[in-house]
């Protein structure tokens, strides 16, 4: 079955933030030559990742979805543009000072987190099962210990960064700035 991709229009039946062609020339312009394989193969890599997203930053996203029965968590309503705060650009839409991204597209960066871990679908399981903490382990003379207080998962820190001005939290909308006029 062909991928679904969201185009801004809050598809019911979406499954992908970005087409197959859009994938393969983001890393061909990077030289990811791991990206590779049947187009079967990279759509389902696609799907992978599009509910990897889900998964992780449903609750975290900042605004809301634009309606009640779109398949995935873009488009967004009331998304500020922290880095065009104050800015009127191109007739984007300001509303108290502030700028927002369009309701009626998926920004940019939320396609190229998509696409990278597609690219790390390809290989590995982004959300693995997790057994037990190893707090140490020794083989003949080679000794490891873990530190207890460490994520026993693994965490794609270069796609949380992509994704940091979407989330909400400590340093991306928890707080407003104040500005005197």
């Amino acid at each position: 079955m062909a991928l679904e991709v969201e185009d801004g229009t809050a598809k019911a039946n979406a499954e992908s933030y970005i087409s197959v062609a859009d994938t393969d020339s983001y890393h061909s312009l990077r030289g990811n030559t791991a990206w590779t394989g049947a187009e079967g193969v990279k759509e389902a890599a696609l799907r992978k990742a599009t509910d990897y997203m889900l998964q992780v930053y449903r609750l975290r996203w900042r605004g809301t979805r634009v309606t009640g029965t779109q398949s995935l968590d873009w488009p967004r309503n009331w998304v500020e543009r922290d880095d065009y705060a104050y800015v009127t650009m191109n007739g984007a839409a300001t509303i108290g000072g502030f700028q927002y991204y369009p309701a009626d597209e998926v920004p940019v960066e939320v396609q190229r987190a998509c696409a990278e871990l597609a690219l790390k679908a390809l290989s590995d399981e982004l959300s693995p099962d997790i057994g037990r903490r190893t707090i140490r382990e020794k083989v003949d003379v080679i000794e490891v210990e873990y530190d207890k207080n460490s994520p026993q998962y693994v965490m794609y820190r270069a796609i949380d960064n992509i994704l940091a001005p979407f989330l909400s939290g400590l340093g991306s909308g928890a707080f407003r700035k104040v500005v005197r006029t």
